[in-house]
Formats: structure tokens, C-alpha cells, sequence
């Protein structure tokens, strides 16, 4: 089966592709091993990103920048790694480390400001009664790649007006052709893509209350039919005709100036612009991404949050729809930066890394980019937008498991044919985050549908035709259509749970030309339920974790097929629909004996490996029953266990379930180590974070 034989062998190219800090004293031998350690790890890809911390010997698109920059994409290329550039001194994206206004002041960012007294320098637009209506440089800036260029230094590079043809024309001839002329034999082959990042009008710390401008940004407006007096509403929260057209010149600017432009070029090189806009619900821009993507930082979504309260929350959706819609094959995600609980830098558990991926994948996300894999944690920099969540992690020895389910899950969603009955019409950076949240809820597939595309919309018997989708029911926009049904009630869930299930998040969808449902759990309690799907195939179960397939076993109903549904927290699973003898070939799963809790002691106690040791035995009467035997355990953070010597490996979030291989046990006496390591918060943060067996009495 097609299916199965790719989710256990996914191609190299599904890997993550994290951020990968270049951040030190960069050498040539250091760039191949590190490369090297991560290819070893089954992470088949880079965004080589440059991030403050460089010596400051190694300027900016410098010869010697750009000989440790080949010297990665060389490396990258013998390994049959993928390289994708970055293509800004840090961030955010379009003024080349403050390059694009040296000697070009003009370039400069700039924005629109209501002012009872003008400044020197100042534009005068409009005077109004509310006051002058001016325009002047924002003073903006990016964070530079040096010690003393981060925000609020001295030395931190200008930000440049991506809404000015000339500074996005500067801009690209300083960046992307300069790696071209050095690495032009690489692209379309290891090079793959340029990552812009986060591009912003006004820059970092513009003041606050600006609003984004170009120069001559006020002739276009007037031309468009706008008052400029009524641009004043901007700044108290008010909407207007004028206010209006000002969002959607602004972001046609934007669009037309900046993303096209790095679009065309991409596409000319034989390469894909990749990255992701300044706001989680910027989807109109995405129409110029050919591997759209969004960002996931500062913990703005977190499990004790959930997954469908809040603007951030769409993120995901926002991407993955965007590419569907354009029949792009890829969408990606830049993840878990500085996702750290509690204010508490490098506290970031295993448990969470789980719920971000799970979020993503179930909505679309088919592209993992993990921020961020530190070349170097020396120093300040392990303070930098922390934690490392590769070579400089507590899980790293382990990491293939990590790569293998994000690989697994990139290739199972990508070219998957999802079913989606809802159209959810949405403006740019307004995609009904409270109207689709009971939609997730109720486990009912949905794809916005942006301002771009209505045009191309028609009803038609009662539904909604866009590009070759049939929607039955409309959300957001629905006055726009109105014989298209305007409740989700309309439209049956991707499948039923009985009884209901909040936290049950789905995708279904066709891979392979095979009926799939993704399930995650999004909550902190395990799912039981009964769950039926509306096929009449028998049913297969995927582990995506371990990369097993079993039977499912099934009763069939009028509804579909009816299945216990057990979904443990942080659990994710794949049904899929087969034919009789597919389902035949399938193996039984294998249930674990349940093994009883033994007195683990501890033994020993490493702080400065952040481990603690725990050693227990357990005696077995008789023949140990040959088949897999299971352990649970309750600890913070992650814990590894051998029985006999044998390593049953490692789990990475409590309670932690380990199953041991049948065999492993015997008759008799039975040595069991638990080994505990915690947080790195221990390390680097602000503050200890406990860890050990909670039957010690922490947590």
C-alpha cells in the first residue's frame, strides 16, 4: 500500500529545516560537523541564518561572509541536504543589516503621524482640525548581527521603506544577487528557496502610534478618490470610507512592491520565496509566496491557552489555505521560538514541542522550520530568543524520533485533498478566529476563502463553487451569497464522537487516493470515545509516532464505521480506509501487558547533566507473558529506561508510557533505570525548574 510504504520511508525532502543560527566564531571544520550531526540526525535541511553573535570581524556580505555561506551550501550539497538562504543581517527582512540607506538616506522607513506641532523635516499632508497630518522617517530599525546592533544599541542597522521601489530595488542587488553571483551553480538544486522574514514598513521601534507610509503615498491616495483628512480616524481606532482604502492601498503597496518583486526573483532563479509576513493573519500576501508560511514565537498560542482563542490562533490555517487555494504544494511554519513557560527562558518541555507540531500538521502545515538550532550557545548567546531546540537540547541524543514525525507528517500532508464544506470569506488580517473556533470544536473541515478570490465565487444549487471546490455552507462574508446556507449546521463533521469532543482536532482528507483522518488531541486530559466515520471501508490505524500500522477493529453501522476512539494526551493518529485484503495484511495491534509500578529509588544525582538516576526491581513468577509489557511513570521532564540493560527508549512528556519489547522481561529478578533529565531552564533561565519522579514529592 502506497500509503503505508511512504509513511515509513519519507522521502529526505519532507525533513525539518530548521533556523540554524550562525551566531560564533564560525570555521570551516565546525560548519561540516555541525552539518554533518544534524544529517546524522535525520534533519536533511538548513535555513542558514545569520544572527547576532558573529565575529565582528565577519561583516555583512562580506568575501568572508560569503565564504563560510559556501562553505555550508557545499557541505549541504555533499551531504544531499537542502539549503535554503536567508536574506537579511537578522531581522526583520528588506534593508540588508541597514546596507539598502547607507549613503541613501532617502530609503529610509517611513510613516504617517497626526501631530499638533511638526517637526523639522517633517511633510506636511493635511492640516485638520485634530491636528497636522505629516509624514517623517520612523527612525526604525532591525536587529543587526553584531553585539551592540540589537534593539535599543547604539549601533542597530536602519530600517529601509520596502514600499519604495528603489529601496526593494537596492535592496535585492545588495542581497540575492550577490549570493547569486557566488552560488549560482547551487540553485534549484541544494538551494531551494529564499526565507524573508517578517518584513515590517515602519521597522522595530518605530514610535508608537506611527502609521506606515511611503513617499508620495498621498498623491496615490488622493488619485484613488481618498480625503486625506480622513486618515485622522487611523489614529484614534475609527473606520471611514478614507481609513478603508487606506488598509487596501497600503497592503496593495506592500504586496505589488516588496513580496512581488522578491517573488519574481525567486521564480527567475529557479528558486522559492519561503518565509512568512509580520502578522498571523496577513493571508492576501501569501498569493506571492510559493512555499507560503507563517510564524509561531512568544508563545502566543500555548496548550494552557488552547488552539482556537485569540488572532495568533488562525496562523496555521492562514498558510496551509492560502496554499491550497493556489495549488501550492508546500506551506511552512517557523516554530516554537522563544515558546518558553512563564517567562522562564529554555523552559520549554518535550510536552509542548508535541502540541505545537500537532497544531500545525492538523491544520495544513506541511513544511516544520524550528527555531532555532544554535551554532554556538556560547556566552550571551544562549539568551538569544531561546531555547535551542536541536544540538543544544536535552533530547538531541535522541532527536530521529523528532525528525522522523515531522517528516512523516510533512509528506502525509502534502497533496492531501482535504475535505472542507465550509467557505470562510475573510478580509486580510480579519479571518474570524471566534467564528471558526466551533468549527475545530466540532471537528468540521473549513478553508478560507481571502477578498482576492471572491470574484471567482459562485452559488450554485444551494452552494458555494470556488476553483473547483464545492463549499455547502458559508461563514464570514455570507450576505455576499445568499442561497448558501450561513450556519455550519449545514454540514456533517469529518467525523462523530460520542460522546462530544472539544479538544478532538481533525483533518480529512485523500492521500494516495486513500480516505485519511488525522486526529490530534489538543487537550490535557485523554480522549475516550466512541467515533464513527462515514465510510463503509474497513479501517487501518497508523502510528505516526512509531511509524506502526494495525487493524482497526470496527462495527459497521448505517452512520459508517463505528470504532473506540482512545486518544492519550499529546497522542496523535492516523485512520485510513483500505480494501478487505489490505486491511487483511494489516497486523493485530499487539496489546501490552500492564507491568506493576515498581519502587524506583534514586541512585544518583548529575546537576550538571541535569540528571537524576532511578534503579528498581521487579520480580516475575513464572514465564513473563511473551508479549510487549508496558511502564508508566510520572516524571518531569524527559525520561529514558532500560530494563536488563536493554534500552527501551525515551519518552519525552508525562505521564510517560514506555513499552518494553517482548523478550526484554524475564523470570524472576528484572533491573529496571529510570534516568530523568530536566529542564535546561536549570542552566540558562531565570529561575530552577524541578525534575525527578513526582513520587518524590515535586512537580
Amino acid at each position: 500500500m502506497e500509503l503505508l510504504d511512504r509513511l515509513n520511508n519519507p522521502p529526505r525532502a519532507f525533513s525539518p529545516i530548521p533556523f540554524w543560527f550562525l551566531n560564533g566564531d564560525l570555521t570551516d571544520d565546525e560548519i561540516r560537523r555541525q552539518l554533518r550531526d544534524f544529517d546524522a540526525h535525520g534533519v536533511h535541511g538548513v535555513v542558514l541564518h545569520p544572527r547576532i553573535g558573529l565575529r565582528d570581524d565577519i561583516a555583512y556580505l562580506s568575501d568572508t561572509f560569503f565564504h563560510y555561506i559556501a562553505v555550508a551550501v557545499e557541505e549541504a550539497a555533499a551531504l544531499r541536504m537542502q539549503a535554503v538562504l536567508y536574506d537579511e543581517g537578522m531581522y526583520p527582512s528588506g534593508s540588508a543589516c541597514g546596507q539598502v540607506i547607507k549613503g541613501h538616506p532617502e530609503l529610509a522607513s517611513r510613516g504617517l503621524v497626526l501631530t499638533d506641532t511638526p517637526l523639522p523635516g517633517d511633510t506636511l499632508l493635511a492640516q485638520t482640525p485634530r491636528g497636522a497630518l505629516v509624514e517623517r522617517f520612523s527612525g526604525g530599525t532591525i536587529r543587526g548581527i553584531h553585539f551592540g546592533e540589537d534593539d535599543g544599541e547604539s549601533n542597530a542597522p536602519k530600517s529601509a521603506d520596502i514600499l519604495n521601489p528603489l529601496a526593494v530595488e537596492r535592496f535585492i542587488s545588495l542581497t540575492h544577487e550577490a549570493y547569486w553571483q557566488r552560488l549560482a551553480p547551487h540553485f534549484g538544486k541544494t538551494i531551494i528557496g529564499f526565507f524573508t522574514d517578517e518584513p515590517s514598513i515602519l521597522g522595530r521601534n518605530a514610535p508608537r502610534g506611527m502609521k506606515p507610509w511611503t513617499a508620495g503615498f498621498d498623491r496615490l491616495f488622493t488619485e484613488a478618490g481618498g480625503r486625506l483628512a480622513d486618515l485622522t480616524a487611523l489614529f484614534d481606532g475609527g473606520e471611514n470610507e478614507g481609513t478603508r482604502l487606506y488598509h487596501r492601498l497600503i497592503l496593495q503597496r506592500e504586496s505589488q512592491v516588496y513580496y512581488g518583486t522578491l517573488s519574481r526573483w525567486c521564480e527567475n532563479h529557479g528558486i522559492a520565496l519561503m518565509g512568512h509576513p509580520h502578522q498571523s493573519d496577513d493571508i492576501e500576501v501569501q498569493r506571492h509566496f510559493h512555499v507560503p508560511g507563517q510564524d509561531l514565537v512568544l508563545r502566543w498560542i500555548a496548550p494552557e491557552t488552547g488552539d482556537t482563542e485569540g488572532m495568533d490562533t488562525v496562523m496555521a490555517k492562514c498558510s496551509a489555505d492560502a496554499a491550497r487555494l493556489m495549488s501550492r504544494p508546500r506551506n511552512s511554519n517557523e516554530c516554537f521560538g522563544a515558546c518558553n513557560r512563564s517567562g522562564n527562558p529554555w523552559q520549554f518541555t518535550g510536552g509542548d514541542m508535541k502540541w505545537y507540531i500537532d497544531y500545525l500538521a492538523v491544520r495544513g502545515v506541511n513544511m516544520f522550520i524550528p527555531h532555532a538550532f544554535y551554532y554556538s550557545l556560547e556566552g550571551k548567546r544562549s539568551g538569544e530568543r531561546p531555547p535551542d531546540v536541536g544540538p543544544g537540547s536535552i533530547w538531541w541524543p535522541r532527536y530521529a524520533v523528532w525528525a522522523n514525525y515531522m517528516t512523516r507528517l510533512s509528506w502525509l500532508m502534502t497533496d492531501a485533498d482535504l475535505h472542507a464544506k465550509v467557505a470562510v470569506l475573510c478580509r486580510n488580517r480579519d479571518l474570524h478566529a471566534e467564528a471558526v473556533a466551533p468549527l475545530f470544536k466540532t471537528q468540521k473541515g473549513f478553508q478560507y476563502l481571502p477578498e482576492s478570490v471572491w470574484d471567482e465565487c459562485r452559488e450554485e444549487s444551494g452552494a458555494l463553487c470556488c476553483r473547483g471546490r464545492r463549499y455547502d455552507a458559508v461563514l464570514g462574508e455570507a450576505e455576499l451569497f445568499p442561497t448558501v446556507p450561513h450556519a455550519a449546521d449545514a454540514v456533517a463533521p469529518d467525523c462523530f464522537a460520542e460522546p462530544a469532543q472539544p479538544s478532538l482536532r481533525t483533518a480529512r482528507f485523500i492521500r494516495c487516493g486513500v480516505e485519511c483522518w488525522l486526529l490530534v488531541n489538543a487537550g490535557e486530559t485523554d480522549i475516550a470515545a466512541k467515533l464513527t466515520l462515514p465510510t463503509a471501508s474497513p479501517i487501518g490505524r497508523f502510528d505516526l509516532w512509531r511509524g506502526k500500522a494495525y487493524r482497526a477493529a470496527t462495527e459497521r453501522a448505517e452512520g459508517g464505521q463505528i470504532l473506540p476512539l482512545r486518544l492519550a494526551r499529546r497522542e496523535s493518529l492516523l485512520l485510513f480506509a483500505c480494501t478487505e485484503a489490505e486491511w487483511q495484511a494489516l497486523a493485530d495491534d499487539e496489546p501490552a501487558a500492564g507491568l506493576p509500578a515498581p519502587r524506583f529509588e534514586l541512585t544518583s544525582e548529575d546537576p550538571a547533566s541535569l540528571t537524576k538516576t532511578y534503579a528498581a526491581v521487579v520480580t516475575l513468577n513464572g514465564s513473563p507473558a511473551d508479549r510487549p509489557a508496558q511502564l508508566t511513570v510520572d516524571a518531569e521532564e524527559m525520561a529514558a529506561l532500560t530494563v536488563n540493560g536493554r534500552d527501551c527508549g525515551a519518552s519525552f512528556w508525562p505521564p510517560h508510557r514506555f513499552r518494553i519489547p517482548a523478550g526484554t522481561l524475564r523470570e524472576g529478578r528484572n533491573d529496571l533505570r529510570l534516568t530523568v533529565t530536566g529542564s535546561l531552564a536549570n542552566r540558562y533561565g531565570k529561575e530552577p525548574v524541578w525534575y525527578g519522579l513526582k513520587e518524590d514529592g515535586g512537580g
